[in-house]
């Protein structure tokens, strides 16, 4: 049964009260999700390391959401809105972690950058040989060397 069935929305504030237990029943899953992410960071399990982790954050959002900040109590419409604000931060944090992910990459036999997936030279890619750095050549101008 909806919470605002039995009152219309007429802008009254009407609290809502849980039993204190509840409340610190809340915070123990928050501690004991807590003591499991460190726990989990020191085991390796590889790229699921990060996964695992962020899925444990959003288990303790979705607790401080919903019961301390009432979201359980208000209308479905909040839910949704929230919910939709964290599929989004979602695409958007994957689409960086995409783009990001693949720079730098340079091919070891020739130093250039390289498309990691097809194997070929990035447009306008040198071979790092070539690219001197102007602090490098100062530093080695300072020590007496010669280029």
């Amino acid at each position: 049964m909806n919470a605002h069935a039995e009152h219309p929305d007429d802008g009254k504030v009407r609290p809502h009260i849980a039993p204190a237990l509840f409340y610190w029943g809340i915070f123990g899953a928050l501690i004991f999700l807590t003591v499991t992410t460190v726990a989990v960071s020191y085991v390796d399990f590889g790229a699921a390391n990060t996964v695992i982790a962020v899925l444990v954050a959003t288990v303790k959002a979705v607790l401080v959401a919903t019961f301390f900040m009432h979201l359980a109590h208000d209308s479905l419409f909040n839910s949704i809105i929230l919910c939709m604000a964290f599929v989004f931060l979602g695409v958007f944090v994957g689409l960086t972690y995409e783009d990001t992910s693949t720079r730098n990459q340079l091919d070891d036999a020739n130093g250039a950058m390289i498309y990691v997936r097809t194997g070929e030279i990035a447009p306008a890619a040198f071979p790092h040989k070539m690219i001197v750095a102007p602090h490098a050549a100062e530093h080695k101008a300072a020590e007496g060397g010669h280029h």
